[in-house]
């Protein structure tokens, strides 16, 4: 408001000045035309005509001093500031003034169309703010808003659903298929959302219920005055089945469906954003099931999650209190008896939860970055051991798991390389395990990486085959010394005469591709005799020791592999 009262103040300064201007110039001629007359006619005929010519002139002045200050386009151009300055408080709607479109008919109509435009301008902004570009449901921004505004609404204790939306398998439709096609199914997934929610608002007499696409693959619906937590599974089965049938896509039919998480207010929470959390959480448990489900959150999920956001947080600390250990499980020749290599094994002592094993944090670590700096700090430990085994004349290899999120990384193998050098380790002694899933989906520039590094004298080693997918064309063309046999696959050998047969079929297929043959999680001297016939190359398992500490390793291949060739020919 302060600028307005200076503009007008402005305006009328500049007119007070140029009306004084005037009025002193029309004065001044009149004077000296009056004084000139006087002094030069002196007949009356010449007198009678200059007065009335000087009468006419004086009229002309005052008429013109007189009307400059108060003509209608004066007025009009003041209007005209007025209806400028009014959009100060926001009005942009109210069309230029009466007397501005009669005066200045040019300029109204330049200034109605500069307005229109602006309007435009404005309405697409707050489209483009509000509303997903890609299919036209509210965004995160408009959801929020919206929501908030319907809980503040909600009558107390009256029921309200929200429903969290994942796809599942989207990436593979933007990777395969390029993005346009996945913009294009999501704009199909928005259609199939609107004809559920449509279909559901009409049947039950439901009021404004609300969809939204809140990032990526992630929608949102939101049902007010829903009948309780049956009628909200409900209609997410419905969505479930709907976004499962096939898409017709590129001309091909592509089957996606989704993970769908289900929060009720105020049951799971009485805001929007713990409302959000739970239904967050229930849907990453779905996922985490196997995908393709509904699932409701419940208390013991919320105690899950956030048992599972403490140990994420204590998992940052860890590295800096040095609190990971690595330690070590034998492999020995089948054959001979002799301890060829060992695993090393992550194990976390927390200060207060004791000793926990991988099961209990790679996953957690795998969802965060953590993974990273977990698995820098195995490669560079185990690299260090190695050394320290090569100092104490040991030649047993050393095998550690590379995750996925480490072969993301463009410069792992750089930074790996970098720390054999630095600890002085051999390549021929390290080993890197790959899942089965992993070494499956390696793109061709990872295959040809691991093949450099093979080269370089480091194993290379499929891990828990078995238990994944297997491609058997890929298989023949990756750089492999090993197949590490899931221990799912050995447990029942000694006593399944199916398991026996499926374990003889995979060792033949692994030599016929020139690899060795690892079966791990032997406990039982029937499964190592069983494994012995087949034709299995390596074991590992509890028969023959507990994972230990580095130095307690290194003493146990010079003390005891003996008596090891002894439990194997017994």
């Amino acid at each position: 408001m302060g600028g307005t009262a200076a503009l007008r103040k402005f305006f009328s300064i500049v007119g007070k000045i140029s009306n004084g201007l005037l009025s002193v110039c029309a004065g001044t001629a009149s004077f000296i035309f009056t004084m000139g007359a006087l002094l030069l006619l002196r007949d009356l005929d010449d007198q009678i005509v200059a007065s009335i010519a000087m009468g006419l002139f004086a009229l002309l002045v005052v008429w013109v001093a007189s009307e400059k200050p108060n003509s209608r386009q004066a007025r009009a151009v003041s209007a005209l500031i007025d209806r400028l300055l009014a959009v100060e408080t926001g009005d942009l709607k109210s069309p230029t003034p009466r007397v501005v479109r009669e005066e200045l008919p040019a300029l109204a109509s330049a200034v109605d169309g500069l307005f229109k435009q602006v309007r435009s301008n404005l309405d697409n902004v707050h489209k483009m703010a509000m509303y997903d570009p890609v299919t036209s449901l509210p965004n995160r921004i408009h959801f929020k808003r919206e929501a908030e505004r319907i809980l503040k609404a909600r009558r107390l204790n009256e029921p309200l659903a929200l429903l969290f939306v994942d796809l599942d398998g989207f990436k593979e439709v933007n990777d395969s298929l390029g993005h346009a096609q996945g913009d294009h199914m999501l704009v199909k997934v928005a259609n199939r959302l609107r004809a559920v929610v449509k279909e559901e608002a009409a049947q039950k007499n439901l009021l404004h219920p609300l969809i939204a696409r809140l990032a990526g693959d992630e929608f949102t619906l939101l049902f007010p005055s829903i009948g309780g937590v049956e009628a909200a599974e409900r209609i997410a089965q419905r969505v479930l089945a709907s976004l499962s049938a096939p898409f017709e896509l590129a001309g091909q039919k592509i089957a996606i469906g989704a993970s769908i998480g289900v929060a009720l207010c105020p049951d799971d929470g009485a805001d929007l954003a713990s409302l959000m959390k739970a239904a967050d959480i229930a849907m990453y448990h779905a996922k985490a099931c196997g995908r393709s489900q509904v699932c409701c959150f419940n208390n013991d999920l919320g105690a899950a999650f956030e048992e599972k956001s403490r140990l994420e947080k204590d998992l940052r600390e860890a590295l800096g209190r040095d609190e990971f250990e690595l330690v070590f499980h034998p492999q020995l020749s089948i054959h001979t008896g002799a301890i060829v290599a060992g695993e090393a094994l992550v194990r976390w002592h927390h200060p207060t939860d004791g000793v926990k094993l991988p099961k209990s944090f790679i996953g957690i670590a795998e969802e965060s970055s953590l993974i990273l700096h977990i698995g820098d700090w195995v490669a560079t430990t185990a690299a260090q051991t190695v050394a320290r085994w090569q100092a104490l004349g040991l030649t047993q290899r050393l095998a550690f798991n590379v995750s996925a999120r480490q072969l993301e990384q463009p410069l792992f193998f750089t930074q790996l390389r970098r720390a054999m050098a630095e600890a002085g380790a051999a390549p021929w002694l390290l080993e890197l395990e790959f899942t089965e899933t992993l070494a499956m989906r390696c793109s061709e520039r990872l295959l040809d990486e691991i093949a450099a590094l093979r080269s370089d004298g480091v194993s290379i080693t499929i891990d828990d085959f078995g238990s994944g997918y297997s491609n058997l064309a890929r298989m023949k063309d990756m750089p492999l010394d090993r197949v590490k046999l899931d221990a799912s696959l050995t447990r029942d050998i000694d006593h399944s005469e199916s398991a026996r047969t499926i374990v003889a079929s995979v060792v033949h297929l692994i030599h016929g591709l020139g690899a060795e043959v690892v079966a791990e999680g032997v406990e039982r001297r029937e499964q190592l005799e069983v494994l012995r016939t087949i034709g299995c190359d390596l074991v590992q398992g509890y028969i023959f020791a507990q994972p230990m500490g580095g130095d307690e390793f290194a003493e146990w291949v010079q003390s005891r592999s003996a008596l090891e060739r002894q439990v194997l020919r017994a």
